[in-house]
């Protein structure tokens, strides 16, 4: 069944409690998804240059103390390394290829969730208070948020296969519904240097617009490719560096509701994830149209 979220921001006055709001949206998604839960957030855009990489350390351990060292005699004392329960954020000066490619072969232990300028995803098993709690997400401020609660029924219950997926630099996806060609179309994606970490469906869609953007597409324009490539059922919640997305199939038979006021846009799987948000008594509110685009922000 799966629940999703979207928050962002129209008014810089809302961004200090970004993840409170968010937050709440998110825990009334529990009955929709209590395998696990997770979210992305922008904030904290790092300059031109340099890259700001979310991972999640493997196993049971949480210790970061090796990765810092091994960050260290590579980039300085100064690195930045800031741990999250099992997740840590860091500020690299390179490219993104070199630090993608460093990290996989220095840093084994750990699985990148996210790497952009602003993106920062956290995910784990579990109940979505549980998991809201553990990252702190009620804390945290931001520009605009994204988050999933899966109920898990393609694929295995682990961190890995929880939502939300990213492919590509500061782009992220969370879905409900499934896809009929993923298996097809995630082969044709690898064969275009696009990496994969799970066989989770959700995953190939994140691909499949980090594909079309990368030819020069934007994001409108990979999403209108998406509603004659994709085939299946879903609500696509998409996020960029700057901006917001909400994309139902042609048959739209997943729910979703948008709401808009003068300070925010937000989606849900159900509106009282929505109800939840100040002001939402004088909101604009719809359902959005099947194979309709709807977009916010700069991209």
């Amino acid at each position: 069944m799966c629940g999703i979220i979207g928050l962002f921001c129209k008014d810089t006055a809302l961004e200090s409690k970004l993840g409170q709001h968010a937050s709440d949206m998110l825990a009334q998604m529990t009955d929709r998804g209590p395998d696990s839960a997770g979210f992305a957030i922008y904030r904290d855009q790092v300059a031109a240059g340099k890259v700001k990489v979310t991972m999640r350390i493997q196993g049971e351990k949480t210790d970061f103390v090796d990765v810092r060292s091994k960050l260290m005699q590579q980039f300085g004392n100064d690195i930045s390394l800031k741990p999250l329960a099992n997740h840590a954020v860091t500020v690299l000066p390179v490219d993104t290829e070199q630090a993608i490619s460093w990290i996989e072969k220095n840093l084994p232990e750990c699985v990148m969730t996210s790497i952009g300028r602003s993106i920062e995803i956290y995910k784990q098993k579990g109940l979505p208070a549980d998991v809201i709690k553990q990252y702190e997400f009620e804390s945290m401020s931001g520009t605009h948020a994204l988050g999933h609660t899966r109920m898990a029924t393609e694929s295995a219950v682990t961190a890995e296969h929880s939502h939300p997926f990213s492919t590509g630099l500061d782009l992220c996806l969370v879905h409900n519904g499934s896809l009929s060609n993923h298996n097809q179309l995630r082969e044709k994606l690898k064969n275009d240097n696009i990496k994969f970490q799970t066989d989770n469906d959700s995953e190939v869609a994140a691909g499949y617009l980090t594909w079309r953007m990368a030819q020069g597409a934007s994001l409108n324009e990979a999403l209108e490719a998406a509603i004659e490539d994709l085939d299946g059922f879903y609500t696509f919640a998409i996020g960029t560096r700057n901006g917001f997305a909400v994309l139902r199939d042609p048959i739209a038979c997943k729910p979703a509701v948008i709401a808009e006021t003068d300070k925010w846009v937000a989606m849900s799987s159900e509106y009282r994830a929505i109800a939840q948000l100040p002001g939402c008594e004088g909101a604009k509110i719809w359902e959005p149209e099947p194979a309709t685009i709807y977009s916010w922000g700069d991209d």
